[in-house]
């Protein structure tokens, strides 16, 4: 079994940082994903950040320049740092990875999800 526990998040004024974390933990052969997901209220979760295993990150347009999405392999964690925030950034925020787990077999695991609220 793997379980993604998240941190940080909270109520931020617009223009300033947050830094998410987001540990996984359990049976795990192997992350070969990790990133990040937002869900605003009436919208559909919407991906923010990825980062492979190469270390090869991707990132939504409406972020770029402004968030910075990182792993750490030997800890199986994976952070976001965000920077000059909006209030269009405001939601829930869910880490996402792919793990291969104790079933020897590829896994979509997701975090509980952590609110981050800009405030204008």
């Amino acid at each position: 079994q793997v379980q993604l526990v998240e941190s940080g998040g909270g109520l931020v004024q617009a223009g300033g940082s947050l830094t998410l974390s987001c540990a996984a933990l359990g049976s795990i052969f192997g992350i070969i994903t990790q990133g990040w997901y937002r869900q605003a209220p009436g919208t559909q979760r919407e991906v923010v950040a990825t980062v492979n295993d190469s270390g090869n990150t991707a990132y939504a347009d409406s972020v770029k320049g402004r968030f910075t999405v990182s792993r750490d392999n030997a800890k199986n964690t994976v952070s976001l740092q965000m920077n000059s925030l909006k209030p269009e950034d405001t939601g829930v925020y869910y880490c996402y990875a792919k793990v291969y787990d104790s079933t020897f077999s590829w896994g979509d695991y997701w975090g509980q999800g952590t609110q981050v609220t800009v405030s204008s």
